[in-house]
């Protein structure tokens, strides 16, 4: 079977989208999106976005990362979604149902209300996630924040300075982390911007996190550090987020589609 996709990314953090509103596809799994995602025999990616139809929103959005594992949430990927859509949308996922708008060169989604509930991130046992009492060195007193997927925040002199390679795993995988954890290393630069790196569960290194960017924004907003609305730079480029009075979280930011081509789905079942 002939199957096409759309090669998209958002700040680098790149994506092969399925379109399986268009096209009835096979089901996807865990071992075909890793083979997809591999770089170097398959097309190559940071994740594989599927789209179905959905009776809840308008469509429905299933990511997984290049490992093959299937996850709640992806912001670059919504923006990217959106993009490609064409018009503003409701958006089921794993971790909740998101609202998209495409604007210039990008998007804006709604990544709704953030979760700080320690069942909820969820941990293995129950502690204060406004300042974890645990620490991998020099790594000490993350938040801890559900945004659809679990996250963690390190708040550094110089995010760049962290072995965030050897140290991202670590913690990734960690007992305390039962569904595993994205590791974010920030340096707050002024109340109106961060520098941040992050290691993304099932991914590794990546140039940009949407996800992150939101709960690192949310995680500095709650300690005080800088205003409610923040540019987020991560190494692929900028994010701006915004943590409204109403508890919503509204990520802006760019997305790009990069060329289009179909594949034999057999070479990857």
């Amino acid at each position: 079977m002939q199957v096409h996709f759309t090669k998209m990314h958002g700040l680098g953090n790149d994506f092969v989208v399925l379109d399986a509103r268009v096209e009835a596809l096979p089901q996807m799994t865990p071992a075909v999106a890793a083979r997809l995602a591999d770089r170097r025999t398959g097309i190559g990616c940071d994740q594989v976005i599927v789209l179905e139809p959905s009776s809840a929103a308008d469509f429905r959005m299933r990511i997984f990362n290049s490992d093959g594992g299937e996850v709640e949430a992806c912001g670059n990927a919504s923006r990217a979604v959106a993009l490609l859509h064409g018009a503003p949308a409701t958006v089921e996922t794993a971790g909740g149902t998101i609202s998209v708008e495409p604007a210039d060169d990008g998007a804006s989604v709604d990544m709704g209300v953030p979760r700080f509930g320690w069942d909820e991130i969820p941990l293995a046992y129950a502690m204060d996630t406004a300042a974890m009492p645990v620490g991998w060195e020099p790594l000490e007193n993350p938040v801890a924040v559900n945004v659809g997927n679990p996250h963690v925040v390190f708040f550094v002199e110089d995010c760049d300075a962290v072995p965030l390679e050897t140290l991202g795993p670590e913690i990734e995988r960690d007992p305390l982390f039962p569904e595993l954890v994205n590791v974010n290393v920030a340096t707050v630069e002024s109340p109106r911007r961060i520098r941040l790196r992050v290691w993304e569960r099932g991914a590794g290194l990546t140039r940009a996190c949407g996800t992150g960017a939101c709960a690192t924004a949310v995680a500095a907003i709650g300690r005080g550090l800088v205003e409610r609305e923040v540019e987020v730079r991560l190494p692929g480029g900028v994010l701006t987020i915004a943590w409204g009075q109403d508890g919503r979280i509204r990520m802006t930011g760019p997305a790009a589609e990069a060329y289009r081509g179909s594949f034999e789905w057999s070479h990857f079942a």
